[in-house]
């Protein structure tokens, strides 16, 4: 049996796989493993807008309550916001039901450990086994008691403007909630930070979040822009923790994009410590040539925002993220923020005065081909003949290709990346390999 705990913790179908039983018995488990053992813990429940949250609210708050455990409940708020606010309120941990970026029918359960941090895949094992275990069940007043936070959006948002450098006065922005935890947060944080804001798929009803909008349609937030004449536009995706944006001809612009203008931003006013971005081994070989362009060290990590965050922590680093619009700024949260994001960029926009495809330009994506590759064993990466033909490869191309080979987590294939000068070229490589590993 596979881990309960993914990538970004445990997510699937609502009321079939992420059921009120398990989110009651993982709210029990996790208490005396969270908590720390120092008195009546208090626990932050937060949700994104799917109807299924409610459900699941009321579960995991039943759950904790009942191992003697206070729920601070924040109602509908972006994934950062309920990080932000564990640490704010001086919780001892938190939770947030959300399935991100996955389409309304799935759920999902969260933890942060206190001040709002992911857990290690260690402390999520232990809640898994924990899971069948007696526990002792406190009565009378020991129970756990449940109380709404009901400034905890108001102090996410004043948390938010307290990190802009520059106000965005004058600029138009289109923001595309999902229809998700943003809906309402958002577009106030935008205007408030000064820009004139264009709200779309901002009226969640509990069964349209991310259905055909948000992140991973950047399309019509891209025509929405072009249409109201707007300076450029961002998306979001159902809980908020990605942020990707389009320019003002409704050009997108990747999280390898934003990474590269936030780092010469940084590295400019002198906050990029260390003098490195943090990235993972997908983003394209365009970000390596404009970092190394701009004298800026990339140090790359396996994929996964956990991988980024363990890199930015260890190595005491500010600024790093993933092509997907996952981005961390560790100096003013502890997880990515899509919001955070967002701010920052239309902040460098405003005060350069700059174009957003302008500022983007930095940074030329290399032609880029990936295929996923059917395997009986994915071990066969590691074997002779296709470690020697990727090293051929690697060599023809020098500096302006790559190649990479990566095991799926999850499915029996084995995906090969490859960039070149041309697509054409990228094509041929990753088509040669391809057939090498599948025979």
């Amino acid at each position: 049996m596979g881990r309960l705990f993914g990538t970004d913790g445990v997510r699937g179908l609502a009321n079939t796989a992420v059921t009120p039983e398990l989110a009651l018995a993982i709210g029990a488990a996790s208490v005396p493993i969270l908590a720390g053992g120092s008195g009546r813990p208090t626990v932050v429940v937060g949700r994104d807008p799917r109807a299924s949250g409610e459900m699941l609210e009321a579960a995991i708050s039943a759950g904790l309550t009942s191992a003697g455990a206070d729920v601070l409940r924040v109602g509908v708020l972006p994934t950062p916001a309920v990080a932000f606010l564990i640490g704010d309120t001086g919780a001892d941990f938190g939770v947030m039901l959300s399935a991100s970026h996955n389409p309304m029918p799935d759920n999902g359960i969260k933890l942060f450990a206190a001040g709002g941090r992911k857990l290690s895949d260690v402390v999520e094992d232990r809640i898994a086994a924990a899971l069948d275990s007696e526990r002792p069940r406190p009565v009378g007043a020991e129970i756990g008691r449940v109380r709404d936070l009901d400034d905890g959006a108001q102090r996410y948002i004043r948390h938010l403007l307290s990190t802009v450098a520059a106000p965005l006065d004058g600029l138009h922005v289109v923001v595309d909630c999902a229809n998700g935890a943003a809906a309402a947060v958002a577009p106030e944080a935008y205007r408030r930070a000064g820009a004139t804001v264009t709200a779309i798929n901002a009226a969640p009803d509990g069964l349209n979040i991310n259905r055909d909008c948000g992140s991973t349609h950047v399309d019509v937030v891209a025509r929405a822009v072009v249409e109201h004449g707007a300076d450029l536009g961002v998306a979001h995706d159902g809980d908020a923790d990605r942020c990707l944006a389009v320019d003002a001809d409704g050009t997108s612009v990747d999280g390898d994009q934003i990474m590269a203008m936030l780092a010469i931003a940084m590295k400019e006013a002198g906050s990029l410590a260390n003098n490195t971005l943090v990235a993972t081994v997908m983003s394209n070989l365009g970000l390596h040539q404009a970092m190394r362009a701009s004298g800026v060290e990339l140090v790359t990590t396996a994929v996964g925002d956990r991988y980024v965050l363990e890199e930015l922590n260890n190595g005491g680093h500010s600024l790093g993220g993933e092509q997907s619009g996952h981005i961390v700024l560790p100096a003013h949260a502890t997880t990515g923020d899509g919001l955070l994001t967002a701010l920052q960029l239309l902040s460098r926009v405003a005060s350069t005065k700059r174009p957003l495809s302008e500022l983007a330009g930095v940074m030329r994506h290399a032609p880029q081909v990936l295929v996923n590759v059917p395997v009986a064993d994915k071990s066969i990466v590691d074997s002779e003949s296709v470690r020697v033909r990727v090293a051929e490869h690697a060599a023809s191309l020098g500096d302006a290709g790559r190649v990479l080979l990566r095991p799926s987590g999850t499915e029996p294939l084995v995906r090969v990346m490859v960039e070149a000068d041309t697509a054409e070229r990228a094509r041929q490589v990753a088509d040669d390999l391809a057939k090498i590993v599948a025979t």
